[in-house]
């Protein structure tokens, strides 16, 4: 009995040793392809792993001076601090508005400049509409702001100037609360469109043209060839970008929202994002932001848990 165990104990540990040795072989096999890997890899471990042990002073009365280790235990203080705060429901609103927003906006309009590119009959004017379309999204978000402010500025800018040819009075697009989340997200159409739309088009190119032939030769017309052949064509892409979107629902964009601020539209424009910036850099409450930061990060991986679930169930496409 002992010999038998012994034995399947040493044919055990061969086969481990033997995949052990085959696993090394194959990583020397293709050590180029890791030596390629390695600076992302790095960039990821610095830059997303280590700032985990810093984390931990959302549960601290984190003090500069002892450090993170000697700032004493707070446990969840400040994250009960937010949730009853009363500027809370305000800040999850506004980010919420503008998130969902943006979602409903930009991706069908990105699936749409697909379609649109991909049935352009002429090479030239596709590459240019391609161009044309994403290049905004490579602008800097400062320079962004700029051009707004210029083109919907309420006394001299270009769009309240045509307003009031047309004898409509001028509308203060950046400084109206109300207006805040339509400029934010149909400006955010604009640049981010054409980007978006690249993977779209690259999974259009997988269609073979003889799909589209026999559709032809049934009678199929363009919208029938559309819905029947490109759009369940893209539709895994779409659910992975939307599972994808849908993790990053309450990460709004801080740069665009901050640069747009105003006080006039603080009401709106106040998200979870720019109040962490303000009470941990500028008031220096460096746990207080860094449980806000928790919170929303937490929730965005729990819709992110949720959408994939359900992604999975209807459509049977999802990230893992």
């Amino acid at each position: 009995m002992n010999t038998s165990v012994g034995t399947a104990a040493a044919a055990s540990a061969s086969k481990a040793g033997f995949l052990k040795g085959r696993t090394w072989k194959k990583i020397w096999q293709n050590r180029a392809l890791y030596v390629f890997a390695l600076p992302m890899t790095l960039y990821f471990i610095i830059f997303n792993i280590v700032p985990l042990y810093g984390l931990q002073i959302a549960f601290k009365d984190f003090k500069p001076s002892k450090g993170i280790i000697g700032s004493p235990w707070a446990g969840f203080k400040y994250i009960e601090k937010f949730l009853t705060s009363f500027s809370f429901w305000d800040l999850l609103r506004n980010t919420m508005v503008l998130s969902i927003y943006c979602l409903l906006l930009t991706f069908p309009f990105a699936i749409l400049l697909a379609l649109i590119v991909n049935y352009t009959p002429f090479n030239s004017l596709k590459k240019l509409t391609q161009t044309v379309s994403y290049a905004p999204h490579f602008i800097s978000m400062v320079v962004l702001v700029g051009m707004m402010n210029v083109f919907l500025m309420p006394g001299s800018g270009t769009v309240n100037i045509w307003l009031g040819k047309l004898g409509i009075e001028a509308i203060d697009f950046m400084g109206s609360p109300n207006m805040f989340p339509h400029v934010y997200a149909w400006s955010r159409v604009w640049s981010h469109t054409g980007y978006n739309a690249i993977l779209y088009i690259a999974a259009l190119t997988s269609v073979g043209p003889e799909l589209h032939e026999a559709a032809i030769v049934d009678g199929a017309n363009k919208l029938q060839r559309i819905w029947n052949i490109d759009i369940p064509a893209i539709l895994p892409t779409a659910v992975i970008m939307l599972i994808m979107e849908s993790g990053n629902l309450l990460n709004v964009g801080f740069e665009k929202a901050f640069l747009m601020q105003s006080p006039g539209n603080l009401t709106t424009s106040e998200i979870i994002s720019t109040y962490v910036y303000k009470v941990g850099l500028l008031n220096t409450q460096y746990s207080y932001a860094a449980a806000i930061g928790l919170f929303n990060n937490v929730i965005n991986c729990a819709i992110l848990l949720i959408v994939n679930k359900i992604a999975k169930k209807t459509t049977e496409t999802s990230l893992w």
